[in-house]
């Protein structure tokens, strides 16, 4: 284990607004409090919450600026160091975490959980904004969500490309809408990190996923295990395409991470023929990507009783089945390349203008890493 400085590189949030409140800086090395362990960070992976966080993005009134906060006041304090989906190294343990954990590769469950109960959760918050996360060299986390994945066949930043932020709340997607095997789901913005988690999902489950995405990516969703992929440029005849792709049957539920105008055009492929169905037709949504105002005519919500799920994370139990799952090699990465944590924010605008070949996730690697974990994996300008 490498010796422990008294200070690290870390990239600081300052404030809520632009890029410039990202601040690479040298900061404390935190020490473990009882219960945690200290990791040496080997790769972060990028989340959109890390943007709409910074730039308060979360509204829950119309017009407003804010941060995420369930628990009924802010967690978003300054200075921050985002980064959620976090793996590497424990090198060091607080009171009563046994030092056997010590030298073990893990993978973090990135929820900051209000209590124990492992079936709820109620008021998500998560590390990278009620309290620091992975972009910095060390990290204190609990040890009881830092989970040993040994699996030498996943490099670092392929295993930080499968963190929660992602497939846990992929997976509650699937879970609040009860979605069983055999049913025809849609799997909306499927090129990214949460729609590629839910494709792979549907599989393991026996689910049929549908993927909505531009054409140019096709081919790789469907390698990933879409059943048919629906082109979103042309959203006119979206319901004629479903039905020619699922023979005339409508879709079981829907994953909606779009929202905006296209939500109507969901429902509408879950409702075109309620005799062929055998359960209610059911919206899970976790992102609003299209917009964040969906003009929706209630009366086809209650006469049709559409069931809509709004999902925000996960639960405890859903995470230690993902990484069951994990270990036993049922989920693959889907890695789209890393940059330096130094160059954080060329990786943040890279993500915002990415282009046509972007599939997956992006993962921040320390400087001091980066040779190792994060140079096979380079993109652009982040090499």
């Amino acid at each position: 284990m490498p010796d422990i400085p008294p200070t690290m590189k870390a990239m600081v949030l300052t404030g809520h607004g632009g890029l410039e409140k990202l601040e690479y800086q040298k900061v404390p090395v935190p020490t473990p409090a009882a219960g945690q362990v200290l990791v040496h960070v080997t790769a972060t992976a990028k989340n959109n919450t890390d943007r709409k966080a910074r730039e308060g993005l979360y509204p829950t009134k119309k017009g407003e600026m804010t941060s995420f906060q369930m628990g009924g006041k802010p967690t978003l304090t300054f200075p921050r160091i985002q980064g959620a989906d976090i793996v590497g190294r424990v090198v060091a343990v607080g009171e009563g975490v046994s030092e056997t954990r010590i030298g073990e590769r893990g993978l973090l469950d990135f929820n900051i959980y209000a209590n124990d109960r492992t079936d709820i959760n109620l008021t998500p918050d998560y590390y990278g904004h009620g309290a620091d996360g992975g972009y910095a060299e060390y990290v204190a986390l609990p040890s009881d969500q830092f989970h040993h994945i040994p699996n030498p066949e996943l490099e670092d930043a392929e295993l930080a490309a499968m963190g929660m932020c992602s497939y846990q709340t992929a997976y509650h997607m699937l879970t609040s809408a009860n979605v069983q095997t055999g049913e025809r789901v849609l799997v909306t913005g499927a090129s990214g990190g949460v729609g590629t988690a839910l494709i792979q999902l549907c599989r393991i489950i026996g689910a049929i996923p549908y993927a909505l995405s531009q054409q140019d990516k096709a081919q790789a969703l469907l390698d990933l295990g879409a059943e048919a992929v629906l082109d979103r440029s042309n959203m006119d005849t979206f319901v004629d395409r479903v039905k020619k792709e699922t023979d005339g049957k409508p879709l079981d539920a829907v994953m909606d991470l779009v929202g905006g105008a296209m939500t109507d055009k969901f429902i509408d492929a879950m409702i075109f023929d309620m005799n062929a169905r055998s359960t209610y037709p059911r919206l899970s949504i976790a992102g609003a990507s299209g917009g964040n105002i969906s003009e929706i005519l209630w009366t086809r919500i209650y006469l049709y009783q559409v069931q809509i799920f709004g999902v925000s994370h996960g639960t405890r139990e859903e995470a230690n089945q993902l990484m069951t799952w994990i270990r036993d090699g049922q989920l693959k990465p889907v890695l789209h390349g890393a940059f330096k944590l130094s160059d954080l924010h060329k990786a943040e605008e890279y993500f915002v203008n990415r282009g046509s070949n972007y599939l997956g996730k992006i993962v921040i690697v320390p400087d001091a890493q980066w040779q190792v974990h994060g140079q096979p994996f380079a993109v652009g300008a982040g090499g």
